[in-house]
């Protein structure tokens, strides 16, 4: 009777902390799709400390710059260099885009909002970012909104260019990566926003509405290719 009680409170409290889009709330409930992260103190939380700590003793300069680059973009255009074009350039892939951003956007949140996960720097003041941090106890880091967004957005493009799928998934990986470069995620959280984020993207491209944007971007696409 506990047990069912919790989960129907646990149920209730998502339906509460997500937010209205293409999808429905339980269309894309993280208590369903994403498991837990490692308890406090247990010995995977400890050896997730211990990897960021070796990322940050190998990281070289160059790869700091393009992990703080990366964590100030957080849109679509961050797969140009990929692609070889604007994608926020041309109106119709643009619309699909955003529509894509918006949708894991909200849906994320509420995903932080569930798990509440406190950062690595705020749970040790070691952690050296790149990226400046405000003060304060951060309870947002699981799951990842830059790999979510990464994954949901390059699953999408992924479909709609797939001479690029395999350059797109890993332009995505790195992205999210970069995470892990800038001290403001662990492991598992990068883990649960790949994951995350590739569960939007299949939900999306299954509404009727997002199908018929993407195919009036996949028109564009063909016509400017």
């Amino acid at each position: 009777m506990r047990y069912a009680a919790c989960t129907v409170l646990l149920g209730l409290m998502w339906s509460a902390l997500a937010q209205a889009g293409l999808l429905k709330p339980a269309a894309v409930d993280a208590s369903r799709f994403v498991p837990p992260p490692p308890v406090d103190g247990s010995a995977d939380a400890k050896a997730e400390f211990d990897e960021l700590r070796a990322i940050a003793a190998r990281s070289t300069p160059a790869e700091l710059a393009a992990a703080a680059r990366d964590a100030k973009d957080e849109k679509a255009d961050l797969f140009n260099s990929t692609v070889g074009f604007d994608l926020m350039a041309l109106p119709e892939t643009s619309k699909l885009m955003t529509m894509v951003r918006e949708e894991e956007a909200a849906d994320v949140k509420a995903a932080k909002k569930y798990f509440h996960r406190v950062r690595p720097y705020s749970a040790d003041p070691t952690i050296k970012t790149c990226e400046p941090v405000k003060p304060g106890k951060a309870a947002n880091s699981y799951p990842s909104g830059h790999a979510s967004l990464a994954f949901s957005t390059g699953v999408v493009l992924a479909a709609l260019v797939p001479a690029k799928s395999q350059a797109i998934m890993a332009r995505a990986a790195e992205y999210a990566e970069h995470r892990l470069v800038c001290g403001v995620h662990f492991r598992s959280d990068i883990v649960a926003g790949q994951q995350y984020g590739t569960i939007v993207a299949l939900k999306l491209m299954d509404n009727r509405a997002f199908r018929a944007q993407m195919a009036k971007a996949r028109a564009e696409l063909a016509a400017h290719s």
